[in-house]
Order: C-alpha cells, then sequence, then structure tokens
C-alpha cells in the first residue's frame, strides 16, 4: 500500500520516515519530496509498506500524530487524477506540426 505523509518538515529525510514506518511492518520504499533548488523537503512524501495490514494500522496510528515538532496528516495515497501525469500542458511549440 502506498501512503502519503503531509505536514513535515524541511529536515526530513527518507530515511526518517523508513524508521517511523518500520516499526509497523517493512517499508519497501520511503520518499520525501524535495525542492529542486533548495533540497529540503517540500513538506511531504510517500511510504510504500508490502503488507496493506500494517500499513493500514500505521495509518491509524500515526495520522494526527507530533513528528520532529509538527503535527502530520497521513493517509492511502490514490492514483493522480488522468492517469497521464505530466507532459506537455502548453500545447504544441514548434516540434512536429502537421500542415
Amino acid at each position: 500500500m502506498n501512503i502519503f505523509i503531509a505536514g513535515l518538515t524541511d529536515n526530513i529525510w527518507d530515511e526518517d520516515l523508513v524508521d517511523l514506518f518500520e516499526e509497523y511492518g517493512e517499508v519497501t520504499s520511503a520518499k520525501v519530496i524535495k525542492d529542486r533548488e533548495t533540497k529540503k523537503s517540500r513538506g511531504f512524501g510517500f511510504v510504500e509498506m508490502s503488507d496493506d495490514q500494517a500499513a493500514r494500522k500505521a495509518i491509524k496510528e500515526l495520522d494526527r500524530a507530533e513528528y520532529d515538532g509538527k503535527i502530520i496528516n497521513i493517509k492511502e495515497a490514490r492514483p493522480k487524477e488522468g492517469g497521464q501525469g505530466g507532459g506537455n500542458r502548453g500545447g504544441n511549440r514548434g516540434g512536429n506540426r502537421r500542415r
């Protein structure tokens, strides 16, 4: 199960999320989303756990808990709407335009 974590401080790293969640079960991946320029946390991240039951327990027990001085919000992550992700939203800017 993929878990979304919000409310993280800017000094949290991937390893910190692993430490927080591995108490509940195997963490298969953990990623704090970082600002491209400052490399600091943008305040949210994702944890993937192999056992859905363990993940649900972690969500239940850690949601609205204090972590590193802030209240964190945790829920099951949902796929992005539309499923396309990214892409060129500005339309065709040259490229292979048909004439």
